[in-house]
């Protein structure tokens, strides 16, 4: 059975992607694997490990209201119900239309009808590391959580067909919709934490959102533990009282810097670094879980 790892972190900019970048290039090179970008938001992954896009398909989020003009008797009745403000001179906004077809509804002509928006892109890719699955939800468009039920089930597809043990999932930040598509079915949660207090506060609510879901295989890293060592032994204390191990405390390093200019998962732009031999170690131990996890 195809197993799954998904890291996610409670707000953005703790490092959860670079380091999700380096497991993936230390876990492929003894485990056939899928890798997955489901922050589709604002994804990132495909800078570090700069895929090869192989199929591309339109992705429909919502839809759009469109009147057809030759229909239309003018009635006003649509622009008069349109509680956004979507329809001026017969026409449809479509950056202002929330496709809620109220305007359909009331039309005494049937004049107006529903089309599916292009709110998207996904894609199916090829890796150095093996296949990879992502996205990109154009700009002010909603549905992000559909698009990464979709980007996870082709994950999957792709997985079952080639015979790949793992799939490897780049998570969205925070608790909404897209991290709750995102965990769905994971085999085991690595969150990823920065040490500030907002960094502590978001972890707990993550952590919170993955009980409420019943993910019992949640592990925390620390990353830049040692720019805050106080507020880094607090996360350490709140994860001890939430029966939740810290799998690794990975030290602030300018390698990682210089390894995302350089469009490289950190590990392989300097294997020696400090990052490196901690994430190194973060992926044995989790690894070891993995393979007991059913």
């Amino acid at each position: 059975m195809v197993k799954e790892l998904v890291v996610i972190s409670g707000k953005g900019g703790t490092g959860k992607t670079s380091i999700a970048a380096s497991i993936i290039s230390i876990a492929s090179n003894s485990i056939k694997l899928v890798a997955a970008d489901c922050d589709v938001d604002a994804s990132t992954l495909h800078v570090l490990l700069n895929p090869r896009i192989k199929h591309e398909e339109k992705f429909s989020g919502s839809k759009v209201a469109e009147i057809n003009r030759s229909e239309c008797i003018r009635c006003g009745c649509c622009q008069a119900v349109c509680e956004f403000n979507a329809i001026e001179d017969f026409r449809v906004d479509v950056f202002s239309c929330e496709g809620c077809g109220v305007c359909r509804l009331f039309c005494p002509v049937n004049a107006i009808s529903l089309k599916d928006r292009e709110s998207g892109f996904l894609f199916i890719s090829e890796t150095k590391y093996g296949p990879m699955c992502h996205a990109r939800l154009l700009p002010g468009e909603a549905n992000s959580g559909k698009l990464v039920s979709l980007v996870k089930q082709r994950a999957k597809m792709v997985a079952e067909e080639e015979k790949r043990d793992l799939i490897v999932v780049d998570g969205p930040p925070g608790i909404g919709c897209p991290v709750i598509s995102s965990i769905a079915g994971a085999n085991l949660l690595l969150a990823v934490a920065e040490p500030t207090l907002s960094g502590l506060h978001d972890l707990m609510r993550v952590i919170g959102l993955a009980r409420f879901f019943k993910m019992t295989k949640v592990f925390v890293a620390i990353n830049m533990w040692d720019i805050n060592a106080e507020v880094s032994a607090k996360i350490v204390e709140a994860c001890r009282n939430e029966g939740v191990e810290v799998l690794a405390k990975i030290p602030f390093d300018r390698r990682v810097i210089e390894a995302v200019v350089n469009r490289a998962p950190a590990v392989e732009y300097d294997p020696k670094s400090a990052f490196s031999v901690e994430v190194k170690h973060l992926w044995d131990s989790l690894a070891s879980t993995l393979a007991l996890t059913s």
